[in-house]
């Protein structure tokens, strides 16, 4: 196997009142778009900085290239990061913003011009070198300090929320410029994002972090359909964990008994009769039936959210469970579904999702 570009070998940072990542072990390939997410103090921007060379960690070893970081200070590291805050200086111009890590590098004033402009051209904001910052939109903003960071021409480019500052529609716009220079630079990007569509967009895998440890790493997909835990399960936001017990099984299916009744869950041998059965079922592999007479669950429609051209439907069962269901505009408008209407829950066996045992 080629060796990772970024080790994180037993990568742990305390501070005096708060164990920030606690021993934590990832490799990212040269080239990879990894994207780090997790609730607030989760350690995912404390991460970052240490690969940045902003913190020094407490314990363990980071790798870049092969080479030791330790002891090395993040000026030498070439590895830019753009933050929330973009951090960009008012009294320059643009043209000398994106310049600044050229003359720290001791770069010559031709070539930092020159470097500055080609870069300007590439992230569509040729003519505007002369311009204030304070002269510029948002996305403007955005795009000179992604084009500051990327002048230096570093092998990563390091990102702390650089989106979340931005309207709805910018996001999305500059999405699609960040996936187009990752494609075409090649760099190994590390991403950290609150937001969950932006992270499935852009990277090739992701991280989940909680209270300073990885939870889980994977490709979008495999963390949303295939969560390896409660916590990842709980924060993708539209799985509904059910909780069980293993009451035997065959044919690659178990039996888990619940205070929701009886199903049958996919599963690998090893699961002793007795044991946990806990497992999820997405929010969009869930059919609703208004018959309230028919086989599934009993509920009733407590709300409904709208997500542009689906909804979320949620579903109170009798026992007091609430369930997220995700259909298209036209199924909620056939069902009739309103708040109070009662329906059934149900799902293909295959779709749901047994939980791997702790450890």
């Amino acid at each position: 196997m080629p060796t990772p570009f970024i080790t994180l070998d037993k990568l742990d940072k305390r501070y005096p009142d708060h164990h920030a990542v606690k021993s934590i072990d990832l490799d990212i390939e040269a080239g990879e778009f990894i994207a780090i997410m997790g609730p607030s103090g989760c350690g995912k921007s404390t991460t970052l900085r240490l690969i940045a060379g902003l913190d020094e960690p407490s314990g363990g070893e980071l790798r870049i290239g092969g080479d030791s970081m330790h002891g090395v200070p993040a000026f030498q590291r070439n590895t830019p990061m753009v933050w929330q805050s973009l951090a960009l200086f008012p009294f320059l111009t643009v043209a000398e913003n994106v310049a600044f890590p050229l003359r720290m590098q001791k770069v010559g004033a031709t070539e930092r011009r020159r470097r500055a402009l080609d870069w300007l051209d590439r992230l569509g904001l040729a003519g505007m070198a002369e311009r204030n910052i304070a002269q510029l939109s948002g996305g403007q903003r955005q795009r000179v300090a992604i084009a500051r960071a990327l002048v230096t021409e570093p092998s990563v480019l390091l990102l702390d929320e650089p989106l979340s500052a931005l309207d709805a529609h910018l996001r999305v716009r500059m999405q699609t410029e960040l996936s187009r220079l990752h494609r075409e630079l090649g760099i190994t990007f590390v991403y950290v994002t609150h937001a969950q569509s932006e992270a499935f967009a852009l990277a090739d895998r992701i991280v989940i972090m909680s209270e300073g440890r990885i939870q889980q790493v994977g490709r979008p997909q495999d963390v949303y359909r295939a969560p390896a835990n409660a916590f990842v399960a709980d924060f993708m936001g539209m799985n509904n964990l059910i909780r069980g017990e293993v009451r035997g099984g065959s044919g690659g299916l178990i039996e888990v008994s619940g205070a929701l009744g009886d199903f049958r869950v996919p599963a690998d041998a090893g699961r002793p009769e007795g044991s946990r059965g806990d497992f999820v079922i997405a929010a969009d592999r869930i059919a609703l039936a208004a018959d309230a007479e028919g086989p599934g669950i009993a509920g009733t429609v407590l709300g409904l959210e709208f997500v542009g051209s689906t909804q979320t439907v949620f579903v109170e069962t009798e026992s007091g469970t609430e369930f997220r269901v995700q259909k298209q505009q036209h199924e909620i408008e056939a069902l009739d579904l309103v708040p109070g209407r009662r329906v059934k829950l149900s799902w293909d066996p295959r779709h749901a999702w047994l939980l791997p045992q702790a450890a």
